[in-house]
């Protein structure tokens, strides 16, 4: 696994631009991260005594040196690595005047507030960017700026099912255990996430390009609608709603979960040459020359009729006896694997998939580690995720505020 890189060691795709993130949960986490991963300085901005809300979503919360539980929830450890955390009560007009002062010498300013609620504070896009034509200012929120929902809440439960995911997540409704079922992870917010990163990526090529700034309107419900892909264009090409699956494919058979003699297999097969080759496997090559079966279309056609019949086979062979034989073969099929198996996994493993980081309250933190592979400017791991105002001190001075006015803003509740 990646241990911790050291600080400007290497050199990030991103040194030199600085994120002021007024963002909380995860969907702005995850986006600021990926940024933070990529060399930015990321100043994230907390609310003093209490700060990000998912710092208290636990347990499970990180043990200490002596094996006692802080107070530092695994969900935020996840999400803000390689940050600098400062505390800021942006409720009251000096916080206010204070963030406006930082977002002057900021690049990137990203926030996920309720719709108006950064105009009251006075830190709307129109004003910063007043301050500073050169920020690209990125807005999180459930449902966008503008529409009938604007001004609702957005969360990524409710998200899910607002736009269609549920829908097509889950069992048969015919079959037991049918109906409505969400993702095991925070798809919409994180999906939100990773569009918001690479729209920033763009406006900051254009702003190097031109000198100028602009606004990102990001929306978990856009997200979540653009990220049905296939099913949303067989909606749109047919005007009929795919219905639930289970853990088939709605348009390629056979793409599934097979039970087999001591457990389950994945059975992904994606083309016709594959299915020929499984059929070779199983020892039914007149499977693949049955006119139902040879092509996907008449596969998927054929459903009914072709699943039962490979059911039966599967059945009959062990789950490391399919695996073998079927990736000696070129079939694609994978094992399911606890989260426990996964990071155990070789392949996961060889891929430095985890990483450890030093946290000031513990030698042992472990985190999931970046996909991301850059040749010559790859993921930084400088920074474990930051205490509560950690940096508050540090990033201020590094902004020209000195002792004599941090003392005074303390003194005020602002800090």
């Amino acid at each position: 696994m990646p241990a911790m890189s050291q600080a400007s060691s290497t050199p990030t795709a991103l040194d030199g631009v600085r994120v002021l993130d007024l963002s909380r949960v995860l969907a702005g986490p995850w986006c600021t991260q990926t940024l933070a991963d990529l060399g930015a300085d990321v100043i994230k901005v907390e609310r003093p005594g209490s700060g990000d809300d998912t710092r208290g979503w636990g347990p499970p919360f990180l043990k200490d040196r002596g094996g006692g539980e802080t107070h530092e929830a695994a969900y935020f450890l996840g999400c803000n690595r390689n940050k600098r955390s400062i505390t800021v009560d942006i409720a009251q007009p000096a916080g206010q005047a204070l963030i406006r002062r930082l977002a002057a010498q900021c690049d990137v300013f990203v926030e996920n507030f309720k719709v108006g609620d950064m105009a009251r504070y006075g830190l709307d896009a129109p004003r910063l960017t007043a301050l500073n034509p050169r920020l690209v200012y990125c807005s999180i929120t459930g449902f966008g700026q503008t529409g009938p929902y604007a001004s609702r809440a957005g969360y990524d439960y409710a998200v899910q099912g607002i736009g269609g995911l549920m829908s097509v997540t889950g069992e048969r409704d015919d079959l037991p255990g049918g109906g409505p079922q969400k993702v095991g992870v925070a798809v919409a917010d994180l999906f939100t996430g990773m569009y918001a990163s690479v729209a920033i990526l763009a406006a900051l090529r254009h702003r190097d390009a031109t000198g100028q700034g602009q606004v990102i309107d990001m929306a978990l419900l856009d997200a979540q609608v653009a990220m049905l892909a296939n099913l949303g264009a067989n909606y749109l090409v047919t005007g009929q709603s795919p219905r639930r699956a289970g853990n088939a494919h709605q348009n390629i058979v056979p793409y599934q979960v097979f039970e087999v003699a001591d457990g389950h297999i994945i059975l992904a097969v994606g083309n016709d040459g594959q299915f020929a080759k499984f059929c070779a496997v199983a020892g039914r090559p007149d499977l693949a020359a049955d006119p139902r079966f040879t092509k996907n279309a008449d596969r998927v056609r054929q459903r009914e009729v072709l699943v039962p019949l490979l059911a039966d086979i599967l059945k009959a062979r062990a789950k490391q006896d399919w695996l073998a034989a079927l990736e000696a073969a070129q079939v694609p099929c994978g094992a399911i694997n606890s989260l426990e198996e996964v990071f155990a996994d070789p392949q996961v493993r060889q891929r430095g998939m985890t990483v450890e980081m030093p946290h000031p309250l513990t030698d042992a933190l472990r985190l999931v580690a970046s996909p991301l592979k850059l040749s010559g400017t790859p993921v930084r791991y400088d920074h474990p995720p930051p205490l509560l105002g950690e940096h508050t001190d540090e990033v201020l001075t590094d902004f020209g505020i000195g002792a004599d006015e941090r003392a005074a803003l303390r003194a005020q509740g602002v800090l």
